[in-house]
């Protein structure tokens, strides 16, 4: 599915992904056209390659913002990933823990703790991280290929070297 700003208004309660190009960041929806998310320093509309820094973080600071700010010009949708897998909170649970870590410095990994991770435990009583999954998936893919890769170069030009000691 592209992503697209949405055509329905979202609820509070609701998973925003925003796309930023390399990557996406998150935050839940509380109403009146605010979201609160979890941002390290580097975080924030139009930061480009500088957001990816986030990934040297290991602080960041839970925010409460109006949804336009956050998105800036990047697109955005409303994506409750986990609804098919996980029952979602009670909404006034949401918002009441949602509100009560504003303003706090959270531990910040990109591996175990970023921003998709605090908005899905905010919403599922689970953290969880989609992209993580994904990125490791392609690294283990990608390794995987390249022990292969170099196996069957082995083979190869380990055999021409055996084929040259024989004659």
């Amino acid at each position: 599915m592209a992503p697209t700003k949405y055509d329905k208004k979202p609820e509070p309660g609701d998973l925003i992904e925003i796309f930023r190009g390399t990557y996406q960041h998150w935050a839940i929806y509380v109403g009146d056209g605010y979201v609160i998310h979890l941002a390290p320093p580097s975080e924030h509309a139009q930061a480009g390659a500088y957001s990816m820094m986030s990934v040297l973080c290991d602080k960041a600071k839970v925010k409460k913002e109006e949804l336009y700010e956050v998105a800036g010009n990047d697109e955005y949708r409303i994506n409750n990933l986990l609804d098919d897998k996980y029952e979602p909170r009670p909404i006034q649970n949401i918002l009441r823990d949602a509100h009560s870590l504003l303003g706090a410095e959270l531990s910040y990994s990109v591996f175990t703790g970023n921003c998709e991770h605090f908005v899905t435990e905010l919403r599922y009583g689970k953290p969880h991280s989609r992209q993580v999954r994904q990125a490791v998936e392609v690294g283990v893919a990608v390794g995987f290929a390249t022990v292969v890769g170099f196996g069957l170069l082995a083979a190869i030009f380990g055999s021409k070297d055996k084929e040259k000691q024989t004659k």
